[in-house]
């Protein structure tokens, strides 16, 4: 594994347990049917889909998708994470399958999928045009990706002001924001501005439709929560 994505790996292991605490409060709070609502009229309709949920983290995505009938194959490279989401989905008694693997190196036939989903997760890839490839190469003809993200290279973490006391950035050590930022600073998406970027790369590698919007926060997030994006979320929809 290259030096980055092991100290990507080593920073999440820290904060997974942290983190799946997050994710659980906020599948019992408003946001999870929002973002039900965000996902699914962007879904191919009318059937039950085999969606990959790339970056699982702690199995947030993969939850409220295996919740609604779907077959859903989360993956994460962090061991433990992984052994978060199998917890949470388990508590939720939803089904879903769970895999470390490299959101980089996809381990599935071509065509495996009728939907790819991913969140808050290209801003930490070393190489995402690599990524974005191995997505597009396990959907089938006509399968959709969703990517929501973030302009993350315009934040410093660890200068954020004006959070919320409860808010999770305020619960973590100022060197592991840090260390986040220092993570984030070796990473050349950091400089590309963001969705124009998705976008390009995505017409580029043959998307019959590849389009963004960027109100995503606003419909999600309509309060200050623990667990809130003060960055504002965009939503990458292309279709191959």
């Amino acid at each position: 594994m290259e030096a980055i994505k092991e100290r990507v790996s080593s920073y999440w292991t820290v904060r997974s347990a942290d983190f799946a605490k997050l994710r659980e409060e906020e599948l019992e709070s408003e946001p999870a049917g929002l973002w039900l609502s965000e996902i699914e009229p962007q879904l191919p309709l009318g059937r039950k889909l085999r969606i990959l949920d790339v970056g699982t983290g702690s199995g947030y995505f993969s939850v409220l998708l295996a919740g609604k009938g779907h077959q859903v194959t989360g993956i994460d490279l962090t061991p433990a994470m992984i052994e978060e989401a199998k917890k949470l989905a388990a508590e939720h008694q939803t089904e879903a399958e769970f895999l470390v693997m490299d959101a980089e190196n996809l381990e599935f036939a071509d065509e495996s999928f009728d939907a790819v989903v991913s969140r808050n997760l290209t801003w930490t890839l070393p190489h995402p045009e690599r990524a974005y490839q191995e997505w597009l190469r396990v959907l089938k003809p006509g399968g959709v990706l969703l990517n929501f993200d973030a302009d993350y290279g315009l934040e410093r973490f660890s200068c954020e002001k004006g959070l919320p006391e409860n808010h999770a950035h305020r619960q973590m050590s100022g060197s592991q924001l840090e260390e986040c930022d220092a993570i984030k600073d070796q990473l050349f998406i950091s400089q590309e501005r963001r969705p124009a970027w998705d976008l390009e790369l995505l017409k580029e590698l043959g998307c019959s439709q590849a389009q963004a919007d960027t109100r995503v926060s606003e419909r999600v997030y309509r309060k200050e929560s623990s667990y809130y994006n003060p960055t504002p979320l965009f939503r990458v929809r292309a279709v191959k």
